[in-house]
């Protein structure tokens, strides 16, 4: 069974690495644009804040949360601009405060949850190791944007585990979410952990994808183009997957043209 303590403490871990890098910026700083355009810094961390808040709600009122569904699905994109619209009207320490509440909240619900419960979200209910593993990678990829806006450069960490981990599951969502029969067949992944482990999945080596852990996981969240990186692809299997690979949920995302991040 995973260690849900650990979970919960690499996410707490990973909030505070992404606060470190907006806590004490001026208002116009929080105005320079990310990479995924056109969100902003302080759009980045109003999305983050709501959807901490909707992970609390699904979380401690599974009920509450399941009715809003079908309102939400009436309005997609209105749902989706509520929270950077909000965002936009607070001065910056005001969202960064949004956020911590929100975080603070989810984790003290993650940490008291029955490990085995299953909690509701946007697509099928998810286990609670996943749901906050989903819930890292997203802090990490959308930290990301931040930094890339900030030009600053992230020192990786083995927290990036979690994120190699999705990403290697979401291959046959990668297929589903592109409206691409899934091929099938296994992809072998080898990937260097920041701390120098080697970290693997699958066990055929016609087809694998073999480098940094945090390469993959760039690809994986489509933070960088497949080019942008050292990864290494074999076979016909590998070179598709990875370039439609997506960790995250919903519809596939623009993705990043060739040196978009710089």
């Amino acid at each position: 069974m995973v260690d849900i303590d650990t979970l919960c403490t690499d996410l707490y871990d990973e909030h505070a690495s992404v606060d470190d890098l907006v806590v004490g910026l001026d208002e116009q700083t929080w105005e320079l644009p990310t990479p995924a355009e056109p969100w902003t810094v302080r759009d980045q961390i109003s999305h983050l804040a709501f959807f901490d808040e909707q992970a609390a709600l699904a979380l401690l009122e599974p009920d509450r949360f399941n009715e809003s569904l079908a309102k939400i699905a009436e309005d997609i994109q209105g749902f989706m601009d509520a929270p950077l619209e909000f965002g936009r009207a607070l001065p910056a320490i005001e969202v960064l405060h949004w956020w911590r509440a929100a975080r603070t909240q989810m984790l003290r619900g993650f940490w008291a949850a029955e490990p085995t419960g299953r909690v509701p979200w946007f697509g099928p209910p998810m286990s609670l190791a996943s749901f906050i593993s989903a819930r890292l990678m997203e802090t990490w990829a959308h930290g990301q944007d931040v930094a890339d806006a900030l030009g600053l450069e992230r020192v990786p960490t083995d927290r990036l585990k979690h994120v190699c981990h999705l990403g290697v599951r979401a291959r046959h969502n990668s297929y589903a979410a592109n409206g691409r029969e899934f091929p099938g067949g296994d992809v072998r992944v080898e990937l260097t952990s920041p701390s120098g482990d080697t970290w693997a999945w699958g066990e055929d080596e016609t087809n694998s994808v073999r480098g940094l852990s945090v390469d993959f996981c760039l690809v994986v969240t489509q933070r960088r183009h497949l080019g942008d990186t050292t990864l290494e692809i074999k076979g016909p299997l590998a070179e598709e997957w990875m370039s439609i690979a997506q960790a995250f949920a919903g519809p596939p995302g623009p993705g990043r043209a060739p040196g978009q991040h710089a």
